[in-house]
């Protein structure tokens, strides 16, 4: 590729952070709360606070479980973070994560009709962060937590799950996994490979790569083929620091690694046919003679934030067949924005308990068909945020699996998710473009 055509592509990658810095301060922050019922005049706040709203009150202490029926808490999410693993930028503290935690919400609403307020936690103590997380529920009808570095991550989900009465999931580990996974399978498809037998390098063991392995490994994928890597190198069953660095997937981590490989990024390259890299943000990180030592047509998910480990076409330029990262400026963003919304519209439809992982698995192969259906292609293989109707369709495959393994409190038929689903999403939508008519400010010129 020719230095001018470098140049541009590296423009058009940084101009989305170049129109942040504008439109953040533009619009002064990116969501705000909107009253869903009717107000004709002051005589009705008497039904919608005192003395009208005292009815209610006391219904729900007697039934508690009529809070779902009489406030928004069945259709409302907390996303919650403490800033010490922002988007691949580290620790740099909850102030600077709210940013993140707008637009978590604001995907939520658009395009999974989920009500989802930003919580941004000043406390690293995962015990504390714990407690305060508890004390939420009452407000809740799920936790997302968000941007929590490991290991704290994952002892912080496996006690609220544990411990509240209402679904938690770290979407950094459930949610990317499931769109990956998705990716990989249609990616498989392309280049003519068996999934399951797939031999894939993994770069990084924080919260999304081990929870993609995870999930590749429930979708049937042998872990022996599996092998990965991180800043000491490949993993193997014999390293001294397993059990310390991985307390929580010690289990499944020596699993991986059957060849017994041994060394850092060449060899653990060599002849594999699929990448995925969650790792520090790129440039650089993988390069173009990692790709070319790779299989004949490899997969390659460099899905850093917010540069990818390689760029897209430098990869393409080693001999990579499908190319995916994160970013939404790139073919074929496996992004985990293409998962939260939907998974958690058929969470709350059916007021599951709990996100199993069968319950991502469900959205992944959901996800994957959608593609499917409209003609995979090098450059098309996970639907795009732009189709609206890949989540009405999540949202029924997860809600299904929950009824099935009996962690849904309501049970509906697979026609009757669809119009729930559906009817929320849409009307979320329309929303936002109603105010995009009368009260949203304009985008400002050269954006």
């Amino acid at each position: 590729m020719e230095e001018k055509e470098i140049e541009k592509l590296l423009k058009k990658a940084q101009k989305p952070q170049e129109d942040a810095l504008k439109l953040h301060p533009y619009y002064e922050g990116k969501i705000e709360i909107v009253s869903k019922v009717p107000v004709r005049n002051g005589k009705d706040f008497a039904i919608w606070y005192t003395p009208g709203v005292a009815a209610p009150c006391k219904a729900i202490k007697e039934n508690k479980d009529l809070v779902y029926e009489h406030t928004s808490k069945g259709n409302t999410i907390a996303v919650i973070s403490d800033g010490t693993r922002i988007l691949g930028l580290g620790d740099i503290g909850p102030w600077a994560g709210l940013p993140v935690m707008e637009g978590k919400a604001l995907i939520f609403k658009h395009l999974g009709g989920v009500d989802a307020v930003p919580i941004c936690l000043n406390e690293k103590d995962p015990d504390k962060f714990i407690e305060i997380v508890k004390a939420l529920e009452p407000a809740f009808g799920g936790i997302n937590l968000e941007d929590i570095a490991k290991p704290k991550c994952f002892y912080i989900l496996d006690r609220l799950r544990k411990e509240m009465d209402i679904p938690v999931w770290h979407d950094d580990q459930q949610g990317t996994a499931a769109v990956t996974v998705a990716g990989m399978i249609n990616a498989a498809k392309i280049t003519g490979r068996d999934f399951k037998k797939l031999k894939i390098v993994m770069l990084g063991t924080g919260a999304a790569g081990l929870a993609t392995l995870r999930l590749l490994v429930l979708a049937g994928v042998d872990p022996g083929n599996i092998i990965l890597v991180d800043r000491h190198g490949i993993v193997y069953k014999d390293r001294e620091d397993l059990k310390d660095k991985f307390p929580y997937n010690y289990d499944l981590v020596i699993k991986t690694n059957r060849e017994d490989r041994r060394g850092g990024m060449d060899e653990a390259f060599e002849g594999m046919d699929a990448f995925i890299g969650y790792s520090k943000p790129g440039p650089g990180v993988v390069t173009k003679k990692h790709i070319q030592s790779m299989a004949k047509d490899p997969i390659v998910f460099p899905c850093a934030n917010p540069v990818p480990e390689i760029w897209p076409w430098e990869a393409k330029e080693a001999g990579a067949k499908v190319v995916a990262t994160g970013r939404s400026d790139f073919p074929n963003q496996v992004n985990n924005s293409l998962g939260f919304p939907g998974i958690f519209r058929g969470t709350l439809d059916v007021r599951a308990k709990t996100i199993t992982d069968e319950m991502c698995l469900a959205a992944t192969y959901e996800l994957a068909k959608v593609a499917e259906d409209k003609g995979l292609r090098e450059d098309y293989i996970i639907p795009s945020m732009d189709e609206w109707e890949v989540y009405p369709r999540e949202a029924v495959a997860v809600a299904m699996k929950a009824i099935e393994q009996g962690v849904a409190r309501k049970v509906y038929s697979r026609e009757e998710l669809y119009r729930i689903a559906e009817e929320k999403i849409k009307r979320a939508r329309d929303m936002t473009y109603l105010h995009m008519e009368k009260f949203i400010k304009p985008m400002p010129e050269g954006v």
